[in-house]
Formats: C-alpha cells, structure tokens, sequence
C-alpha cells in the first residue's frame, strides 16, 4: 500500500509527527512524506522536525509564502507532479491549512483517495481562510478522522456518509503527551529571567486581529496592562511583528511584555505548561491548554474547538477589552473552572487511525 502524507505549515508538524511514526511500524506499506513547503523557515518548520523526531520529508515542494491563490496554485502544481510519479493509493492530509486543501483537490481530481485527519471541525465564520479550507476537504475526502463528537455531528448535519468518519481523538494530544517529559526539564522561563515568578504567554497571528490596527492596539493595551501585574511572554509571529512596527505599536510590547522569537515546540510547551495564563488566537493551544489544564482566554469570537470550553479550561473573550482584562485577572487571582480531559485524547489517535488506514478496522 503506498500511502502519501502532506504537511506545509507550523500546525501540521504536530498533527503529522505520531502518523508518521503509526505508520513506520506496519509492514506493507510504502509511505512518503511530502513537505510542501508552505512554512519553509528554520523557526516555523526545520526546528519543528527535530524536536518531534519527524524524518527528513521524501519530498520538499519548496512553495514559500504568497497571497493564499498563488500559493495554492503553486503547491497543486508541484503535487500533481508527485502523485504522478509515485501513484499512491491514499493520501492523508492534517488540518486546516492551504497545503490541507490544495492537496485534496489535486488528489480528488487524480481519483486518489484521501483521508483528513482532523475533520469536522467549524467556526461557522467563512471569513477565515482554515474554514474554507476545511469545507472544501471534507466534502471531497474520503475518510474523515475526527478529534472530538461535535466534529462528528458537524460532518452528519453537512450529509456526509456516516461510514466514512472514524471519530479516533486528537493527534496533537499524541505529540504533547509523548514529549512532554523532554519540555518539562527545560527551564525557558528561567532563561527568560522569570523563575519562580507567576507569568502569561501570548500568541496572535490572525489577519482579523493583526492586520486591523484599531484592533491589535485595544488587544495590545490590554495585554500591557495584564503585564503590570504579570510578566506576559509574547514569542512573536512575523506576521504580528510586521504590524507592530507598521502601526506604530512598539511601545505597547516593552515593559512587562516579553516579546520573543518563535520557539520550538518543546521550548513552548516547556513555557506553556508553567503560565499561569495563557491569551491566544491559536486553535491548538486551546486543545494543548485544556490538556495542560493551563486557563486559556481565545483572542476570536468563534472557536472551531467547542470542547475546549465545554470540558476544557478555554473561554471565548473576542476581541472585547474589558472581557479580556476582567477574565486575565480573575485567572491571576487564582480562579478559574476546572477541566477535564475530552474522550479519546489519550495518545493513542494516531494507532487508530493507522488501524483503519491499513484495514485493520
């Protein structure tokens, strides 16, 4: 069985990481990793495999940034390329980034079958570019692996064919809990210069709140705020960083704001699992923070990851200021609802879903 696995950007790595190894373990089966390139730096993609010990990708596509057309355009391009030559029967695809869906509709097109690990999941707003993503793969996948029940019932709601989703639970909950030994000997606060000391990390990188200079200063007042009675840890996207500067903001992040590189994953997850808070736009640290039981306050008016309020320590704050420094300090005084670990996000997603690739369910 000759099997393709795709990843582009910083997202994926985690996803792909306990595939990869699922997938080492079956005899029988011809894998290929195809990095497509869509994050191509050492700080948002070559760290990343070393410190999950993800081998060298068979294939780089070497696409780099551009407008969300031209890089789709680019990845189908040289993916096309690929499935010719190799002539998989099944590709897995992780995700909700522009490699997820260009390479689904490349594939789709070639009569391939696909798999989406990750499926289902909704924010209802078709204003971000992950749910389009995300609607376009599952509605041509074949196979739809999904991380929690609400995905399931998303994917029924849209007519998908019961038979094809596998609810199997959460990738990424593989890879955190596999590595989280080797994180917790780090000591990245320390080299911060904030050992022993309580402190929140930040993490924005949304268009809708960075590219919006009215809304990336009310987040960054807050935030410097926060900071006067928190050190806030902020590893800086490049994108935001851009902004910053464009917009004159620089004063903002000075201070008891922190403003860092981005790190590897086990430097963060070193540095999350400590924070007393943690302010984010992401959708896996929502998840990586409910597993933790890190109190999380989402910087979006949605949330495609519904579970982690339900059974996890998230809560949706928008982009309101008042409800972001009323949640931040009520953390930073200690109170906070307790979570639970959702079904199935026990280490073990990536052997289920290795199971029913190879027939084994």
């Amino acid at each position: 069985m000759r099997i393709i696995s795709v990843a582009g950007a910083r997202p994926n790595f985690m996803k792909i990481a306990p595939i990869v190894a699922a997938l080492g373990k079956v005899p029988d089966v011809e894998h290929c990793l195809v990095h497509t390139g869509q994050h191509y730096d050492q700080r948002m993609s070559d760290v990343f495999f070393r410190d999950l010990s993800i081998p060298a990708p068979d294939v780089d596509l070497e696409v780099g940034s551009a407008s969300h057309a031209v890089q789709t355009a680019r990845i189908m391009v040289e993916f096309e390329k690929v499935c010719e030559a190799k002539r998989p029967d099944l590709i897995v695809v992780v995700g909700d980034v522009n490699s997820t869906m260009a390479c689904t509709l490349v594939a789709a097109k070639l009569l391939i079958r696909v798999a989406h690990v990750e499926a289902g999941l909704r924010s209802f707003d078709r204003t971000m570019p992950e749910e389009i993503n995300r609607l376009v793969t599952d509605s041509l996948a074949d196979l739809l692996f999904t991380a929690s029940r609400d995905a399931d019932e998303n994917l029924k709601r849209e007519g998908v064919d019961p038979g094809k989703i596998h609810f199997v639970g959460n990738v990424m909950i593989d890879t955190l809990l596999k590595h989280h030994e080797r994180a917790a000997v780090l000591d990245v606060a320390g080299d911060l210069g904030l050992a022993g000391k309580d402190y929140a990390v930040m993490t924005l990188h949304r268009p809708s709140n960075v590219d919006d200079p009215s809304v990336l200063k009310g987040i960054l007042q807050v935030v410097h705020q926060i900071s006067r009675s928190a050190p806030v840890v902020f590893p800086i996207h490049p994108r935001t960083s851009a902004r910053i500067n464009e917009f004159n903001l620089d004063s903002l992040v000075q201070d008891g704001v922190r403003v860092a590189e981005p790190m590897g994953y086990l430097e963060f997850l070193n540095l999350m699992s400590k924070a007393k808070l943690v302010m984010t736009d992401s959708g896996g640290l929502q998840e990586e923070t409910t597993i933790l039981g890190v109190p999380c306050l989402t910087i979006r008016k949605n949330t495609e990851r519904p579970v982690t309020i339900s059974e996890g320590t998230n809560k949706l704050v928008g982009t309101d200021p008042e409800l972001l420094l009323e949640s931040a300090v009520q953390i930073l005084d200690g109170n906070w609802k307790e979570s639970r670990i959702p079904e199935y996000w026990d280490g073990r997603a990536a052997e289920r879903i290795v199971k029913v690739l190879t027939g084994g369910n």
